[in-house]
């Protein structure tokens, strides 16, 4: 069964859903519905919350929680390569494309990043345009800043 959680965080409300004790779901709002879900903290979804709640007061610059995604192969790929974006730093689709053995499929890495699951614990906010410029972001492009300057103080 799906247990889902909500928090508020300085970004605003994050939902955190849970299957057989991993994470599958971290979103914005309140808004998503689950049909089969229930409302409940699981200690899997609490300490990803705390994790969470680590990471947004500083003090914390990785996630170690467990995580079961669902997803095309090729969406597979693109998210295990954006765990590897080190805390601070950015990639821009064609670096995620090259990284993952598909340096044409540039749109298609876009499109996999928008379907990421697992949003701020699998680092879709760290990939940028080439020229440097913010790109779509589900939170909306004044969270992304928020979160790749948030990353920037922790690393320093």
């Amino acid at each position: 069964m799906k247990s889902l959680f909500f928090y508020d965080y300085p970004v605003g409300a994050l939902g955190i859903t849970e299957e057989a004790g991993a994470i599958t779901g971290v979103f914005f709002g309140r808004d998503k519905t689950f049909p089969d879900a229930v409302i409940a903290e699981t200690p899997v979804i609490k300490k990803a919350a705390d994790q969470l709640a680590e990471y947004f007061d500083g003090r914390r610059r990785s996630f170690d929680l467990p995580m079961t995604l669902r997803g095309t192969d090729f969406q597979l790929a693109v998210w295990k390569a954006l765990l590897t974006i080190p805390l601070g730093e950015t990639r821009c689709y064609q670096d995620i494309a090259a990284q993952i053995g598909r340096p044409k499929a540039l749109r298609a890495v876009g499109m996999a990043n928008n379907r990421n699951p697992i949003v701020i614990i699998i680092p879709c906010h760290r990939v940028i345009g080439k020229d440097g410029g913010l790109t779509g972001y589900g939170g909306g492009l004044p969270v992304k800043q928020y979160l790749l300057d948030l990353e920037k103080t922790v690393k320093a």
